[in-house]
Protein backbone atom coordinates (compact mmCIF):
# COMPACT_ATOMS: atom_id res chain seq x y z
CA UNK A 1 0.00 0.00 0.00
CA UNK A 2 1.10 3.40 -0.31
CA UNK A 3 3.20 5.14 2.63
CA UNK A 4 4.45 8.70 2.80
CA UNK A 5 6.53 9.00 5.84
CA UNK A 6 7.95 12.69 6.80
CA UNK A 7 11.29 13.66 8.40
CA UNK A 8 13.20 16.61 9.63
CA UNK A 9 10.78 18.56 11.09
CA UNK A 10 11.68 20.17 14.77
CA UNK A 11 12.41 23.73 16.96
CA UNK A 12 13.97 25.96 15.38
CA UNK A 13 14.38 29.87 15.73
CA UNK A 14 13.30 32.77 13.45
CA UNK A 15 15.38 32.64 10.71
CA UNK A 16 16.67 29.75 11.07
CA UNK A 17 16.29 26.72 8.05
CA UNK A 18 14.98 23.44 7.95
CA UNK A 19 15.31 20.34 5.65
CA UNK A 20 12.58 18.22 5.63
CA UNK A 21 12.01 14.78 3.88
CA UNK A 22 9.36 12.20 2.54
CA UNK A 23 10.00 8.78 1.64
CA UNK A 24 8.01 6.94 -0.50
CA UNK A 25 6.88 3.24 -0.83
CA UNK A 26 3.91 1.53 -2.29
CA UNK A 27 3.56 3.01 -5.67
CA UNK A 28 5.76 4.77 -8.78
CA UNK A 29 7.30 7.95 -7.31
CA UNK A 30 8.52 9.46 -10.40
CA UNK A 31 4.89 9.17 -12.24
CA UNK A 32 3.58 10.86 -9.76
CA UNK A 33 2.94 14.36 -8.85
CA UNK A 34 3.71 15.43 -5.24
CA UNK A 35 2.99 17.94 -2.67
CA UNK A 36 3.82 19.48 0.57
CA UNK A 37 1.10 20.87 2.73
CA UNK A 38 0.53 22.07 6.03
CA UNK A 39 -1.85 22.30 9.14
CA UNK A 40 -1.27 25.25 11.58
CA UNK A 41 -3.17 24.92 15.17
CA UNK A 42 -6.61 25.32 14.57
CA UNK A 43 -6.83 25.79 10.90
CA UNK A 44 -7.17 23.38 8.12
CA UNK A 45 -4.86 21.95 6.26
CA UNK A 46 -2.81 24.28 2.82
CA UNK A 47 -1.01 23.51 0.53
CA UNK A 48 2.87 24.64 0.60
CA UNK A 49 4.40 23.60 -3.09
CA UNK A 50 3.71 21.42 -5.30
CA UNK A 51 6.29 19.29 -7.70
CA UNK A 52 5.19 17.96 -11.34
CA UNK A 53 6.17 14.62 -12.35
CA UNK A 54 8.28 14.28 -15.36
CA UNK A 55 10.10 17.90 -16.15
CA UNK A 56 9.75 18.62 -12.41
CA UNK A 57 7.80 22.04 -12.43
CA UNK A 58 7.71 23.67 -9.05
CA UNK A 59 4.91 25.59 -7.72
CA UNK A 60 4.83 27.84 -4.54
CA UNK A 61 2.11 29.05 -2.20
CA UNK A 62 2.58 33.09 -2.24
CA UNK A 63 3.80 33.38 1.27
CA UNK A 64 6.83 30.97 0.94
CA UNK A 65 7.84 32.11 -2.47
CA UNK A 66 11.66 32.85 -2.21
CA UNK A 67 12.56 30.98 1.27
CA UNK A 68 11.23 27.21 0.75
CA UNK A 69 12.32 24.90 -2.47
CA UNK A 70 10.98 21.72 -3.40
CA UNK A 71 13.06 18.80 -5.07
CA UNK A 72 12.77 15.49 -5.43
CA UNK A 73 14.99 12.10 -5.70
CA UNK A 74 13.07 9.99 -7.87
CA UNK A 75 16.14 7.41 -7.53
CA UNK A 76 15.30 7.16 -3.76
CA UNK A 77 12.30 7.92 -4.08
CA UNK A 78 11.89 10.46 -1.74
CA UNK A 79 10.81 14.12 -1.48
CA UNK A 80 12.43 17.08 0.26
CA UNK A 81 11.55 20.53 1.24
CA UNK A 82 14.11 23.22 2.14
CA UNK A 83 12.70 25.79 4.56
CA UNK A 84 15.15 28.83 4.98
CA UNK A 85 14.29 32.25 6.64
CA UNK A 86 11.32 30.65 8.89
CA UNK A 87 9.20 32.78 10.47
CA UNK A 88 6.56 32.37 13.40
CA UNK A 89 3.70 31.67 11.10
CA UNK A 90 5.35 28.54 9.22
CA UNK A 91 4.72 26.83 12.64
CA UNK A 92 2.80 23.65 11.45
CA UNK A 93 2.31 20.07 10.87
CA UNK A 94 3.58 19.25 7.51
CA UNK A 95 2.36 16.44 5.79
CA UNK A 96 3.85 15.31 2.43
CA UNK A 97 0.97 14.39 -0.12
CA UNK A 98 0.70 12.13 -3.13
CA UNK A 99 -1.74 13.79 -6.84
CA UNK A 100 -2.83 16.68 -4.63
CA UNK A 101 -5.65 18.67 -6.68
CA UNK A 102 -4.68 22.56 -6.15
CA UNK A 103 -7.46 25.13 -7.58
CA UNK A 104 -5.39 28.34 -7.22
CA UNK A 105 -4.11 28.23 -3.84
CA UNK A 106 -6.58 26.21 -2.28
CA UNK A 107 -6.13 22.69 -2.06
CA UNK A 108 -9.13 20.59 -2.61
CA UNK A 109 -7.36 17.59 -1.94
CA UNK A 110 -4.83 14.69 -2.00
CA UNK A 111 -5.01 10.50 -2.72
CA UNK A 112 -2.55 10.11 0.11
CA UNK A 113 -1.00 11.90 2.63
CA UNK A 114 1.65 11.23 5.18
CA UNK A 115 1.44 10.90 9.32
CA UNK A 116 3.26 14.73 9.23
CA UNK A 117 6.30 16.50 10.79
CA UNK A 118 6.03 19.44 13.32
CA UNK A 119 7.72 22.18 12.92
CA UNK A 120 7.95 25.05 15.31
CA UNK A 121 9.16 29.13 14.28
CA UNK A 122 9.77 30.01 17.83
CA UNK A 123 12.38 32.00 19.84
Amino acid sequence: QVQLVESGGGLVQPGGSLRLSCAASGFTFRTSGMSWVRQAPGKGLEWVSGITKGPGITTYEDSVKGRFTISRDNDKNTLYLQMNSLKPEDTAIYYCGRTCIIEGDTLRGCANLGQGTQVTVSS
